[in-house]
């Protein structure tokens, strides 16, 4: 079972262009606090990031740089120069005309493309919060091959706009984020806090993770994963609770129950299909470990997450 694809799709983690950006002679601009986190690939030129709290790096050709947390953050053409804020409801109507954002004085020197990825909040697991606030990965790095190929399509489908250009861009979006990680944990894996994420790089554990995910309903034990790992119990016990930051059945329940908090949002099935398909044959056990877990019965649940679906514009972010 692939982790990563399983998790960014239960946890629905999906990216929307917010800006093409071209840049002249003199320019900055302001970044608030995004709503999610934010990503940036530098087409053509170079630009000069600063985030409150670090130095400032220059970004050249090809460099891509994600905040997972959205921090507030200030792009421009000097390290030092003045910024204004940047024009949210300027973007959003260039976007659709297939235009772009026009920054300081002509020629144009550098393209820069912006997005934000959010997370549906309905999931427990975590992304973007086990991320380092910069993510910076130059051009030029180790296992950037395919990253380097959707840019050049980004970078295409951007200079010569065709229909269905939003819906082409949003998706290789997507596949940008799962390239900046790949790319990102092929050189810091150890930088990671313990979690699934890190465990992915852990040859003992990742067996056994991969286990998990690909039969959640399984009534699975230590003795069987250990199996799956060729451990004994003693060491995948010890090491699954050290890299993941919780043990086997801990990470397994909370799985479970993210599994079925967003179908019980998103599907009509009763709710003992939804216990079943998670392992559990009496639905009392499943409603006692859901309420604990969510701190409301599954029913109930189910009646207050879809309430928010139709009220909020937009899934907020993890």
């Amino acid at each position: 079972m692939d982790v990563l694809g399983d998790v960014l799709a239960v946890c629905a983690v999906s990216g929307t262009v917010a800006a093409t950006i071209d840049a002249g002679e003199r320019w900055g601009l302001g970044l608030d606090q995004v709503p999610g986190a934010a990503f940036h690939a530098i087409a053509t030129g170079t630009a000069w990031l600063r985030v409150p709290g670090r130095p400032a790096v220059q970004l050249m050709p090809g460099d891509v740089v994600l905040l997972p947390g959205g921090a507030p953050h200030r792009l421009s053409g000097d390290p030092d120069a003045a910024v204004t804020a940047f024009d949210h409801a300027a973007a959003a109507q260039a976007m659709p005309a297939g235009g772009v954002l026009q920054v300081g004085a002509p020629p144009v020197r550098t393209r820069i493309l912006c997005a934000t990825y959010r997370q549906d909040p309905i999931a427990s697991t975590r992304l973007f919060s086990l991320l380092p606030h910069v993510m910076h990965v130059a051009a030029g790095a180790r296992g950037r091959g395919a990253l380097d190929d959707t840019l050049r399509l980004l970078a295409a489908e951007i200079a010569e706009p065709q229909p269905a250009r939003a819906v082409v861009l949003d998706r290789l979006v997507d596949i940008l984020l799962i390239q900046v990680l790949r790319a990102w944990l092929s050189d810091a894996p150890d930088a990671l806090p313990a979690s699934w994420l890190r465990a992915m790089s852990d040859d003992v554990v990742a067996p056994a993770l991969a286990a998990l995910h690909a039969d959640p309903a399984r009534e699975w034990t230590l003795q069987t994963l250990a199996e799956r790992a060729s451990v004994s119990r003693a060491t995948l016990a010890r090491r699954f609770t050290s890299t993941v930051g919780e043990s086997p059945g801990a990470y397994l329940t909370r799985w479970r129950m993210d599994l079925a908090a967003r179908r019980l949002r998103d599907t009509d099935d009763p709710v003992s299909v939804v216990a079943r398909s998670v392992g559990y044959t009496s639905e009392y056990a499943f409603s006692r470990a859901f309420t604990r877990a969510r701190t409301l019965p599954p029913g109930r649940y189910r009646f207050v997450a879809r309430s928010r679906v139709s009220t909020e514009p937009g899934i907020s972010t993890a």
